[in-house]
């Protein structure tokens, strides 16, 4: 049989989360309230309305292109893109077609083996349409909607499967929320994906009619839908049938790819000039005081915390997942100036945990950098032991004192005399006879029991390795 592969390129639809919508004052995310109620005679295409353009809008995308690698021209445009659907109110959009805020460009997906290189096609803003509800035979229409500001950006058929597809969008998914340009929430539709899917034989370098899966809004979504169609098209030209260009939607209820119309083309559109709209000139200055405070990306993050900090390409995985816990990260790494490892693990540990519990950003919660660094500190230096410092921790979060301070007043500080400890062994030692010989009867593994026990009198406070030497000391007489 013929081995084939797949051709896929996306169009992702990213919602920005300006305060306003992208031509009227109306709020952007209008994500659970009541139908129609976020709409005014501009958003919901009332006759002689003007638009007026949200200038973060553009400033918005302006940081996504820098970060893509993309060209800023001086000049864009806003055009019409005609169409008729319900919930479209004036009967076209107004998108960017052949003059936009970016051009080019690309981003590197890190595969598990190797890198994938998407080149993006055109990146553009847009507002959004209306939502379309089928219910009990009727078609319900909500305008809230219309007019939300949209980054699409399309990329070159560049993926090969169902996974890359799936990766990019995730890349994509941190990279807008490091850039603060958009929530990313796929859940909540900040996040779209169609997905234009073709097969050809391996090693051909040609392109076969493709088709279109709109709209899809998990990973999980994209990755079976993407997959179902790769193999529909498979058994498709298997079988000798033609591959034709239909726009398809995905059922997540059914888990079935269902024909929604013929594929559009530009042509179709009718693109021209949105004459309501001056051209957007991107002079020198604005671009300077929009890109002055540009952040170092996570892919550049992630290999320098790697060589710089010498933690495992997982670690940096995980602690460059969110720009604030990066920052985080790095600034007690530099406040404690020892092993960043160490830093590493609380982070990924007992940090993560206790912002996800109380739901808190890196920037929110009591337990600042400097204090980690201060409480790592404190655990080199024997003041406490690792198991005392998960208490401070939690004292720290609720108080917002200082480690040093939260020690001092509850009496934490830890038993490192090893005349102190001695005593406290020797007296485990005396009222455990039973145990005492069956150690000593061959059954070392007791060792455990014994620190425990001396853990449990000294409150915790007492340096384990110091308690299970003297004990081994005391113990083989």
């Amino acid at each position: 049989m013929t081995e084939y592969e797949a051709i896929i390129g996306l169009e992702t639809h990213i919602q920005l989360n300006t305060k306003s919508k992208i031509f009227c004052s109306c709020k952007a995310d209008s994500w659970g309230e009541a139908p129609n109620t976020n709409i005014c005679p501009v958003c919901s295409g009332l006759p002689g309305v003007l638009p007026v353009l949200n200038k973060a809008v553009i400033e918005k995308a302006v940081l996504l292109a820098k970060a893509m690698g993309s060209d800023i021209p001086d000049v864009s445009y806003f055009d019409r893109k005609n169409y008729f659907y319900p919930d479209l109110p004036k009967g076209y959009q107004i998108t960017q077609y052949d003059l936009s805020v970016g051009m080019g460009g690309g981003v590197d997906v890190l595969m598990e083996d190797y890198v994938r290189h998407v080149r993006i096609h055109k990146l553009h803003v847009e507002e959004d349409a209306g939502k379309t509800k089928n219910e009990r035979n009727r078609r319900l229409i909500d305008f809230n909607r219309c007019g939300v500001p949209l980054i699409e950006m399309v990329t070159e058929p560049d993926l090969r499967s169902a996974e890359e597809a799936v990766e990019y969008v995730l890349r994509l998914r941190q990279l807008i929320r490091w850039l603060g340009i958009s929530e990313g929430d796929m859940e909540k539709g900040h996040l779209r994906a169609d997905a234009n899917v073709s097969i050809r034989p391996k090693g051909a370098d040609y392109l076969n009619p493709k088709t279109e899966i709109k709209n899809l809004n998990s990973t999980d979504a994209m990755r079976t839908a993407i997959k179902a169609e790769v193999q529909r098209q498979i058994a498709a030209m298997e079988a000798g049938e033609r591959i034709e260009q239909w726009t398809l939607s995905w059922d997540e209820n059914k888990n079935e790819l269902k024909k929604m119309r013929s594929k559009e083309t530009e042509a179709d559109y009718r693109y021209f000039r949105e004459p309501d709209l001056l051209p957007v000139r991107m002079t020198e200055e604005w671009k300077i005081a929009i890109l002055k405070d540009f952040p170092e990306l996570p892919v550049a993050r992630y290999q320098r915390f790697v060589s710089e900090y010498k933690i495992s390409e997982y670690d940096a995985e995980v602690l460059t997942s969110e720009r604030a816990l990066s920052e985080y990260f790095e600034a007690a790494a530099k406040a404690y100036q020892g092993e960043p490892k160490k830093i590493a693990n609380w982070v990924m540990n007992d940090i993560l945990r206790a912002m996800n519990e109380q739901e808190l950003q890196p920037d929110e919660i009591k337990l600042t950098p400097v204090y980690l660094a201060e409480m790592q500190s404190m655990i080199d230096k024997k003041v406490m032991n690792n198991t005392t410092a998960k208490k401070v921790l939690n004292f720290v979060m609720e108080s917002g004192k200082s480690p040093s301070e939260i020690v001092k007043a509850k009496g934490l500080a830890a038993v490192s005399d090893k005349g102190a400890i001695r005593e406290i062994c020797e007296k485990i030692i005396s009222s455990s006879p039973d145990e005492v010989a069956s150690y000593r009867g061959g059954k070392q593994g007791l060792i455990g029991w014994f620190v425990g026990q001396v853990m449990r009198e000294s409150r915790g406070k007492a340096d384990a390795k110091t308690a299970q030497k003297i004990l081994r000391e005391l113990l083989e007489r």
